[in-house]
Order: C-alpha cells, then sequence, then structure tokens
C-alpha cells in the first residue's frame, strides 16, 4: 500500500471569524443588550487591522463607559467629565503621529461636555470622537439626558419629556456637521449585522482621515439601554428603530475634507 501523505486526509482549518486580539479576556460590566460592547469590538478589529495598536491613545469618559480601557488593550488616558475633546487635543498635539480618539456617551459629550465637542471640532483637531447616543443617563439612574426625546420616560421626566419645561432634544451630529473643522460626520448602529458593518467602515474611515490629517471625524452610534428603557433587549432594538431613528436618521452628514482656511481668511481680508 503506497505511503498516505497526511495532508491528504487532515484537512485544513479555515478560520471566518475570530475575537481580536486587541479585546482583553476580561467579561465586560455593560448590561446584557446594551451596545457599548458591540462598538467595543469594531473598534478593536480598526486598530487591529490598520496595524495601529502601539500608536494609539483612547481617551475614557465618565458613564458606562469609563472603563473601556479595561477592554481595549490600547494606552488610554481618563478624563474629567465631559473633558475627553480637550484631553484628546492636547494628546495629539504633544504626539501628533499618534492616532487619539474619545468614546463619550450622550450625557457625557452634549451635556457637560457640549463646549468641549463643539470647540474641538470646530478648531479641526486631528482626532476621532465616538458618541454612543442612547437617549438616557444609563449609569445613574436612567435620568433625561440631552438627547433624550419627546415624550420619553425617564427617572427624571416620569411623565415624559415636556417641551416646555425640560427643551429640546439635541440633534449634536447636526450641530457638529456644521462646523468647518470637522471632515466626516455620520450617525450609524450596531443592532443588526449589517449596520454592524457599515458602523465598522466608519470607524476605519474616520481613523484613516486622522492619519491622513483632514481634520475632525465624528461617529455617532444610535444605541440602545434596556435597563434604562425599562424593556429586555430584543424590544430595545424595536424601539430604537421604531422612534430613535426617526428622530435620528443613520447615514453620512458629512464626507470631504475640512473647510479651506483661506476662505475664512477672506473675511478679515475684505
Amino acid at each position: 500500500m503506497a505511503d498516505i501523505d497526511i495532508k491528504d486526509i487532515i484537512k485544513e482549518e479555515n478560520i471566518v471569524y475570530k475575537k481580536s486580539s486587541i479585546l482583553l479576556d476580561k467579561v465586560m460590566h455593560y448590561c446584557p443588550g446594551c451596545s457599548h460592547g458591540v462598538t467595543h469590538k469594531l473598534i478593536a478589529e480598526v486598530i487591529e487591522e490598520m496595524g495601529i495598536q502601539d500608536q494609539t491613545i483612547g481617551v475614557s469618559p465618565v458613564g458606562c463607559s469609563v472603563f473601556a480601557y479595561n477592554y481595549l488593550n490600547v494606552d488610554f488616558q481618563e478624563a474629567a467629565h465631559g473633558r475627553a475633546p480637550a484631553v484628546a487635543t492636547a494628546i495629539k498635539r504633544l504626539l501628533p503621529d499618534k492616532y487619539v480618539f474619545t468614546y463619550q456617551g450622550d450625557g457625557d459629550l452634549a451635556s457637560i461636555g457640549a463646549a468641549e465637542i463643539l470647540h474641538a471640532c470646530n478648531r479641526g483637531e486631528h482626532i476621532v470622537c465616538i458618541f454612543v447616543n442612547n437617549a438616557i443617563y444609563g449609569m445613574t439612574g436612567g435620568q433625561m439626558a440631552p438627547t433624550t426625546l419627546v415624550g420619553m420616560k425617564t427617572a427624571t421626566t416620569p411623565y415624559g419629556r415636556d417641551v416646555d419645561r425640560n427643551g429640546y432634544p439635541m440633534k449634536i451630529t447636526e450641530l457638529i456637521a456644521q462646523l468647518p473643522g470637522t471632515c466626516y460626520v455620520t450617525r450609524q448602529s450596531v443592532e443588526t449585522a449589517a449596520a454592524v458593518r457599515k458602523t465598522k467602515k466608519a470607524i476605519r474611515k474616520a481613523f484613516e482621515n486622522q492619519r491622513d490629517k483632514k481634520g475632525t471625524s465624528f461617529i455617532e452610534v444610535v444605541s440602545t439601554c434596556n435597563s434604562g428603557w425599562k424593556v429586555d433587549p430584543v424590544k430595545a432594538n424595536k424601539w430604537m428603530e421604531d422612534h430613535m431613528f426617526k428622530f435620528y436618521p443613520l447615514g453620512d452628514l458629512k464626507d470631504s475634507t475640512r473647510d479651506n482656511p483661506a476662505d475664512y481668511e477672506q473675511y478679515i481680508k475684505d
């Protein structure tokens, strides 16, 4: 009997998918069904695929994702509540060859951090800003956030957000898109496989924009908070699709290089 090559009988394994090496082997503290875990995974995959692990610095927020540094194996800097864009600005200017990104929730970014994010984007800092919007303060008890929808019940609006009493929900991404320093502004989600692919593509594009020094890239991820919304994960996704997407429609709001400074210098000359 002829010798049989072991290669003829052992089939090579084709790996279809594996966990990113950037994700640390720690159990995440997020509630089941939370969108933060998926978003973390996408950031890790982009960093790994671009080969920039040792060149990346993240800035952690205050809120549910305050412990992001426990899950992503890159350098991190903690920032005071809302100040992540200011801290990221300092890091990027001191270390211009590094990839710097902020990761903030809607309470952190759109409330106490509104000044920092607006001015960082207006200056066109070469950073990536990832904004997770679940329309509620998830960590501190489910209070109304700047992004809470009209009529939406929270711990501080038990009868629903009332415009006369509480004002209007803030479309922070639309504001950001108007600023001359931004080059890429988009709103995505992670509730389906197709949505996950689009969001990963957006994150990759944002990091590439930073590499090419195009200005600030801003990615909003419309998300769920089933604990704060008082529904199970499946119903949370359905509620988001039925209500959040109507007020916060998905898609790119801006995709270009930042505005030409000469356009603004002309005002002085005139």
